[in-house]
């Protein structure tokens, strides 16, 4: 007998017990379709984020204050207790650097403060920048224009909002443009509406207003040093970059090779690779619980075939006795083992990418079908089946032909 005898044999023995086969694959429907699910709810939780991280700049690096030992485990949200950078060292990084790695440096200087219009207002995060904000946010006007180097030196007082900002105060749709807010107590004229970006690593990067940067730190903040700088490297120069913005702002420093850098610099690709090692942990751990399924369904296929091999005896001994050998009867009932959680694994795919169409149809989470998770997914299953068909195909194959034919 070749193999297409041995599967034509098991799916007969399949159909003669269709709701003892259902329940039996139920372990490996379950078990492929939740590593399948799990696997795409991971990977596309990890291509949302990434590309909201991408969606924050082109080749993006910030410059934080703070650094060392003492400041390394608190991480950027942590830093800026030692305030060294200077408004002059984003014009030093560009001019410097613009020949062999920098696109455009900026500083920043960051508030959260009540924005109010007539009677309308909101908590929304204050962002004092240069005119290089929108080349190195990649970032358009929707409505209106940026302000001007000439408007930052001035520390005028002007500002574009972002859309969710425009919407709270203006949510009738009237026009923003040369209408005067007033950000805590002062009055600004807003000039402009940023384009909408949607959600950003903090939250949602469209509740925001920029203004100069020099006008946010003296007029709102009330402060005479920067908190950090933004900076765009030229493509693919990122890491070379950091290094060599390390070196200035150590040369400017003056710091000996001994002393630590009072200073951090986080890469955007940093935040790609963070959240990238995260998204692997989380995919691999909800994987690795959803495979526990898989091995329940195993242990119901062995079962549920030694259970055959005992009510198949008579049947087992007739075919003995009319030639077939004990390899043709191991591999009849491992044949049926391994159809049984393969039919299974093929259901638990189909229900897995029915899981996954509505979660993207619905939105509720991002989820993508990975082909290598469906193979995956089929591979654990032939392999369960193979392994949970041995023994009873083993106990069958043994089975004394006199014995077997004197069972009742």
């Amino acid at each position: 007998m070749n193999i297409l005898d041995f599967i034509k044999l098991a799916l007969f023995a399949i159909t003669r017990n269709k709701t003892r086969a259902f329940l039996t694959m139920l372990g490996i429907i379950i078990g492929v379709g939740a590593v399948i699910a799990m696997i795409g709810i991971g990977q596309g939780s990890k291509q949302a984020s990434i590309a909201i991280i991408q969606n924050m700049g082109s080749n993006m690096l910030t410059i934080f204050n703070g650094g060392g030992s003492s400041n390394s485990a608190r991480g950027p949200m942590g830093m800026g207790s030692v305030p060294i950078l200077l408004e002059e060292d984003a014009q030093l990084i560009e001019r410097d650097l613009s020949a062999s790695t920098v696109v455009a440096a900026t500083p920043q200087v960051r508030a959260n403060r009540a924005v109010i219009y007539q009677n309308n207002n909101t908590v929304s995060t204050i962002q004092g920048s240069g005119v290089q904000f929108i080349q190195i946010r990649g970032w358009e006007v929707q409505q209106g224009r940026f302000f001007t180097e000439q408007e930052t030196k001035g520390q005028a007082k002007v500002c574009v909002l972002g859309t969710t900002v425009r919407d709270t105060l203006f949510p009738n749709g009237e026009d923003p443009l040369g209408k005067i807010i007033r950000i805590s107590s002062l009055p600004f004229e807003v000039v402009g509406v940023l384009e909408s970006k949607g959600a950003g690593m903090m939250g949602d990067q469209d509740d925001i207003l920029v203004a100069p940067y020099t006008t946010v730190m003296h007029k709102i903040v009330g402060t005479d040093r920067i908190q950090n700088i933004l900076v765009s490297a030229q493509e693919g120069k990122a890491d070379l970059a950091e290094m060599e913005i390390t070196a200035l702002l150590r040369q400017r420093l003056r710091l000996t090779p001994k002393d630590e850098n009072p200073f951090m610099i986080r890469k955007q690709d940093d935040w790609v690779k963070m959240q990238d090692q995260q998204a692997s942990v989380l995919t691999t751990f909800l994987a690795m619980a959803a495979s526990i399924s898989l091995i329940v369904g195993g242990i119901g296929i062995s079962n549920i075939m030694l259970v055959s091999v005992t009510e198949r005896t008579r049947e087992i001994g007739v075919r003995r006795a009319l030639g077939a050998t004990r390899r043709s009867v191991l591999l009849q009932f491992l044949t049926e083992a391994v159809v049984l959680s393969i039919l299974g694994g093929l259901l638990g795919v189909a229900i897995a990418y029915l899981i996954i169409w509505v979660l993207k149809f619905t939105a509720v989470l991002p989820a993508v079908a990975e082909p290598w998770a469906v193979a995956l997914g089929m591979g654990f299953s032939g392999v369960v089946g193979i392994v949970a068909g041995f023994l009873p195909a083993l106990k069958a194959a043994n089975l004394d032909v006199i014995d077997a034919l004197r069972y009742e």
